[in-house]
């Protein structure tokens, strides 16, 4: 596959980019190689790969679920500006 100026000026504008013509011509090299370097990868036999989502694999680190900072109710609600009945208190917002 061949990139043209035209090509390049239109993938421009349809990434709402401006480019003077000098920036277009400039990028049809680029575009081209970029476009062979893809070409190159599609030859590369990967009939025994499997897929993978990340070249290094991930592990997740999970801990136990646990509540570890309740029964402090009283020591959170001394910062809020107003509590009623254990909870805190906000003004009423009707529009």
């Amino acid at each position: 596959m061949s990139v043209d100026t035209a090509t390049v000026a239109r993938i421009a504008a349809l990434a709402r980019l401006q480019l003077s013509e000098a920036e277009l011509e400039a990028m049809v090299p680029e575009l081209n190689g970029i476009l062979a370097w893809v070409e190159q990868l599609g030859e590369v036999d990967v009939s025994g790969v499997e897929p993978m989502t990340a070249v290094i694999e991930n592990h997740l680190r999970l801990r136990d679920d646990v509540v570890t900072d309740g029964g402090i109710r009283d020591q959170v609600l001394a910062n809020a500006p107003a509590a009623e009945h254990g909870f805190f208190a906000v003004p009423k917002v009707i529009e």
